[in-house]
C-alpha cells in the first residue's frame, strides 16, 4: 500500500511538473481590406458610390496556441460577408496555417459605410464570389499567416466592463394610432428608430451595457492583443461619401494610447467585435435630439466612452500563461420564411412604381423587390454556428444580426463566465428577432429583412448552450 502511495504521489508531482511546463502562444496582425473609391457603399436602402476614404477598413486577426490546439479570431469592418466569403477565407487559412475551419472564427463589424461583401442577391448561397470578396477572403488569409508567424511566448485573461450609457433599445411602443403603416400593408406594434415626442410610450425590449475584454501580453507584460465585445450595432455620423469603419477601429485606437502600446514591433493589435446589437443603437429616443458636433464627433465620442471602459477593466485582470482552448462547429438546419402568393402578387404591382420618390426611396417598392428575389429559395436554409473556449471564456458566434435579448439568455446560462457573442460571424442571413418579438412586427421582423423562421432564434440559443456545455464538460 505504502508503495501505491508512494507511486501515485510521482505519478501527480510528473503531471504537476507537465502542467508548468505548458507555455500559450499569442500572435496577432492586421490586414488591409480597404475598397477602390467609386465603391457602392452599402448600409442604406439605396447603395451610392463613395468619394473618399477616411480611415482604412481592416481584418484583424488574433492566433492563440497551447501547444494542443490553434485557433484564430479574425474581425472585419465590414457591414456583413456572405457565408460563401468565409468559406473561402477559411479554405485558405487551412490551405496556409493548417487552422481547421472550427477552429477559425470569422465576424463583421456592421459599419454601415463600407463596400459590400454581400452577394449581390444576398438571398443566394450559390452566388459566385464578387472581385471584392475575394480580395477579402486572400486578405483574412494572410493576417491570419502573419498572425501565426508572429507567435510568441503569451499570457491571457479577461475582465468585464460597463458602458450602459451609449446602448440603448432602438424598437419602441408608441401611442395607438401613432405608427405608421409598414411596406406590406400592415401595421406594427413597435417603430425602429421612432420620431421623438409625445407618442413614445417605452422601450420595447432591454439592452446590455457589458465591454467583455480578453487581454493578451508577453511574459514581460507588454500589451500583444486585446478583444473586446460591445453590443451598440453602429454609431455613425461620418463624411457624405466616406468608406469609414466607424467607431470600432476609433476604440482599438484609443485603448492603444490608454494601455502606451503604441509602436511596437510587432504592432499591438486591439479589436472590437459587434455584440448581441441587432435592436440596439446609441440614441435615447426618450430625449430632444442632440445637435450635430460635426462628422465623426458622435464616433469619437462612443469610442472613447467604450475604450475607457474596457481599460478600466483590464486593470484588475490575472493572467494566465496557458489556458485550455477548444472550440464547436455545427451547421444548423431551419425552416427559410418565403412570400406567400398574395404578397407576391402585391409585390409584382408595386414594382412598377418607382424606386426613389423625392429622393427618398419608396419602402414599399423596395421590400416588393426583396419579396420577389425571395420567391425561389429553398424551403430550408442551413446556417453555421460556432462555440469557442478560452480558458473560462465562452465565446458563441451567430450569422445574423442577432437581437440583445439572445445575447443576455446566453450570458446568463453559459457555463462560462464571460460568455459573450460576435453577431455576423461565419455568414450573413438577416436579423434575429426572438418569437416574442415577431408578434411586435417592425422593420427586423419584416420579409426581407428577416428571413429565417419565427423560432431561429430559440433553437440557435439552444444549439449554442449545447456546444458550450459540450466544451466545459471536457477535461
Amino acid at each position: 500500500m505504502r508503495y501505491l502511495v508512494l507511486w501515485i504521489s510521482f505519478i501527480t508531482l510528473c503531471a504537476q511538473a507537465q502542467e508548468s511546463t505548458k507555455q500559450l502562444r499569442a500572435g496577432a496582425a492586421t490586414s488591409n481590406i480597404t475598397p477602390n473609391i467609386a465603391g457602392a457603399i452599402v448600409g442604406g436602402f439605396s447603395p451610392f458610390p463613395s468619394t473618399h476614404i477616411h480611415d482604412e477598413l481592416h481584418a484583424r486577426c488574433l492566433v492563440l496556441d497551447n501547444g494542443e490546439k490553434k485557433m484564430a479570431i479574425v474581425v472585419c469592418d465590414l457591414l456583413g460577408a456572405a457565408q460563401q466569403m468565409f468559406d473561402e477565407a477559411a479554405r485558405l487559412v487551412k490551405e496556409q496555417t493548417g487552422i481547421p475551419r472550427e477552429c477559425l472564427l470569422m465576424s463583421a463589424t456592421h459599419t454601415h459605410s463600407a463596400s459590400s461583401a454581400l452577394s449581390e442577391n444576398r438571398y443566394s448561397v450559390n452566388e459566385p464570389l464578387t472581385e471584392y470578396q475575394t480580395f477579402v477572403a486572400r486578405r483574412i488569409a494572410d493576417g491570419v499567416t502573419r498572425a501565426v508567424n508572429n507567435l510568441a511566448p503569451a499570457q491571457i485573461g479577461w475582465a468585464v466592463g460597463e458602458e450602459p450609457d451609449q446602448v440603448f433599445n432602438r424598437r419602441w411602443f408608441m401611442k395607438e394610432g401613432t405608427v405608421p403603416p409598414n411596406p406590406f400593408g400592415g401595421i406594427d406594434k413597435v417603430k425602429m428608430n421612432p420620431p421623438r415626442g409625445e407618442n413614445l410610450v417605452k422601450p420595447a425590449g432591454p439592452t446590455d451595457p457589458q465591454v467583455c475584454v480578453v487581454s493578451v501580453q508577453t511574459l514581460e507584460g507588454t500589451p500583444l492583443a486585446v478583444l473586446a465585445n460591445y453590443s451598440l450595432h453602429y454609431v455613425g455620423g461620418v463624411g457624405n461619401g466616406h468608406v469609414s469603419a466607424d467607431y470600432f477601429p476609433v476604440f482599438c485606437d484609443r485603448l492603444q494610447q490608454l494601455l502606451g502600446a503604441d509602436r511596437q514591433d510587432p504592432p499591438f493589435v486591439a479589436m472590437l467585435s459587434n455584440g448581441t446589437s441587432g435592436n440596439i443603437n446609441n440614441n435615447d429616443y426618450s430625449k430632444p435630439a442632440q445637435k450635430s458636433a460635426g462628422s465623426y464627433s458622435k464616433i469619437r465620442e462612443v469610442a472613447d466612452d467604450v475604450a475607457q471602459a474596457a481599460f478600466e477593466a483590464m486593470k484588475g485582470i490575472t493572467y494566465h500563461r496557458w489556458i485550455p482552448l477548444d472550440s464547436q462547429f455545427m451547421e444548423l438546419t431551419l425552416e427559410a420564411r418565403r412570400p406567400t402568393p398574395e404578397q407576391l402578387a402585391r409585390a409584382e404591382e408595386l414594382v412598377q412604381k418607382p424606386r426613389l420618390i423625392g429622393g427618398r426611396a419608396a419602402l414599399d417598392v423596395i421590400y416588393a423587390e426583396r419579396t420577389l428575389k425571395l420567391r425561389d429559395v429553398p424551403p430550408t436554409i442551413t446556417i453555421p454556428l460556432q462555440a469557442l473556449r478560452l480558458g473560462e471564456v465562452g465565446i458563441c458566434a451567430i450569422p445574423c444580426e442577432t437581437f440583445v435579448e439572445t445575447g443576455l439568455e446566453l450570458k446568463a446560462k453559459s457555463p462560462f463566465k464571460p460568455t459573450f457573442t460576435h453577431s455576423i460571424a461565419g455568414g450573413y442571413y438577416g436579423y434575429l428577432p426572438t418569437p416574442e418579438h415577431h408578434a411586435l412586427g417592425g422593420y427586423e421582423t419584416w420579409l426581407g429583412t428577416n428571413r429565417l423562421e419565427v423560432q431561429a432564434s430559440v433553437k440557435i440559443t439552444e444549439g449554442l448552450l449545447k456546444m458550450l456545455e459540450t466544451l466545459k464538460s471536457k477535461p
